[in-house]
Formats: structure tokens, C-alpha cells, sequence
């Protein structure tokens, strides 16, 4: 991403925050605050993809196993 799309992004965001918070700042203060809710908005999102990510990879886990027990009583070894 280049300098000038994220401080574009950074102003949009800033400009954002900064009307639905209710508070009036001027335009280096806008962009720098919309860049820092950026990088933190995304460092947190990326942390909670990644918890949400293995647990999605434990739930296909248990699902795989659960297959493969059904597969072994179906078609395994009758006592």
C-alpha cells in the first residue's frame, strides 16, 4: 500500500472517528489519528482472524475425526 493511499485512508478514517466521536481537530490531527486507528484496528483484527482461525482448524478437526470413527464403526471390523 502506498504513502498517499494510506494517508487518504487515514484522513477518510480520521475524519470519520472524529464526527461520530463528537470532536472537532485539524487536518494533521484527523490524518494521524485515522493512521493510528488503522494500524491498531488492524493489528487487533488480525489477532482475533488468527484465535478465530484455530479454532475454526479445531472444529474441522473434531469434524474429521468424528468421519473417520463413523467411517471405522460403519465399515471397520464387525465384533
Amino acid at each position: 500500500m502506498s504513502v498517499v493511499f494510506l494517508i487518504i485512508i487515514g484522513a477518510a478514517a480520521g475524519f470519520l472517528a472524529t464526527r461520530f466521536m463528537k470532536v472537532e481537530t485539524d487536518l494533521i490531527t484527523t490524518v494521524v489519528i485515522g493512521i493510528g486507528g488503522a494500524l491498531i484496528g488492524g493489528f487487533l483484527l488480525r489477532g482475533i482472524l488468527s484465535v478465530l482461525g484455530l479454532l475454526s482448524g479445531l472444529v474441522g478437526a473434531v469434524l474429521g475425526a468424528m468421519a473417520l470413527i463413523w467411517l471405522w464403526q460403519t465399515y471397520g471390523p464387525k465384533k
